[in-house]
């Protein structure tokens, strides 16, 4: 039943995209506006730690195995590869999955227990294209240029550990790390990007709006929205990398 509404909400929003080009958009400037806001510049901190951390991660554990056989230098290469193919679309995602799909689960949550989303309906306002649209643009537009900032950020964290433990000139790591990176690693991970931007959107906005019309169904919304939003971030990228190594991306 659940995956029947989540199906269902999928086409309702295609369906509502096609509304909006043919007639117009039905949902505010001010409140699309907000949540590219919240979504942007406001989520960048925290992504942008995350990433540097990630980066020194892969770095460090990098380091301590290539050194065994003198070959530091390609520390550079694997943080650029295992951050642009991998690591920043995913964490990315799952970062604004805890924290943005979180928030909307929340707030369609709330305005379900307070009828709010039927009086919009009573005025003839449909939720798809008032409530869940806006949330799609927002982290489907967002997402992939986070993860440009994230990856830059994955750069720095590799270089930090790189520098620290096998003394790496910034020239050289930088260096190795563009003959590394490939517009097919870059646009993998930014089309995972805009992939997971839309599932955690319409994950957060199916459970915020299929809530029980209660203080605990809040609670079970947003739990469930930020469980599921993983869930299948991971998943999908399970999918990519199947489809990447039958393409030899």
């Amino acid at each position: 039943m659940a995956f029947q509404r989540s199906v269902a909400l999928l086409g309702d929003t295609v369906l509502a995209v096609g509304r909006g080009l043919r007639g117009g958009w039905r949902f505010r400037p001010q409140d699309l506006a907000r949540l590219l806001a919240d979504a942007s510049a406001r989520a960048l901190p925290i992504v942008l730690v995350v990433n540097v951390l990630v980066g020194a991660i892969i770095a460090f554990v990098g380091a301590v195995q290539l050194t065994k056989f003198g070959a530091g230098i390609f520390v550079a290469d694997l943080v650029a590869i295992a951050i642009s193919r991998e690591m920043a679309a995913v964490i990315t995602a799952v970062v604004m999955c805890g924290r943005t799909g979180a928030a909307y689960a929340a707030e369609l949550a709330s305005m379900q227990a307070n009828e709010e989303v039927d009086a919009l309906e009573v005025l003839g306002l449909d939720a798809v294209d008032f409530l869940v649209l806006p949330r799609v643009f927002a982290l489907l537009v967002l997402l992939p240029l986070l993860y440009l900032f994230a990856c830059v950020g994955g750069l720095l964290g590799g270089y930090a550990v790189s520098a620290s433990l096998l003394d790496l000139a910034p020239a050289a790591y930088f260096d190795r790390s563009m003959n590394a990176l490939t517009a097919a690693h870059l646009g993998l991970g930014f089309f995972k990007s805009m992939a997971f931007g839309a599932l955690v959107s319409l994950a957060a906005c199916h459970h915020g709006l299929s809530s029980a019309r209660n203080a605990e169904g809040v609670g079970r919304a947003t739990t469930r929205a930020v469980v599921t939003g993983i869930v299948g971030v991971i998943a999908v990228d399970a999918v990519f990398a199947v489809c990447a190594d039958a393409l030899r991306i």
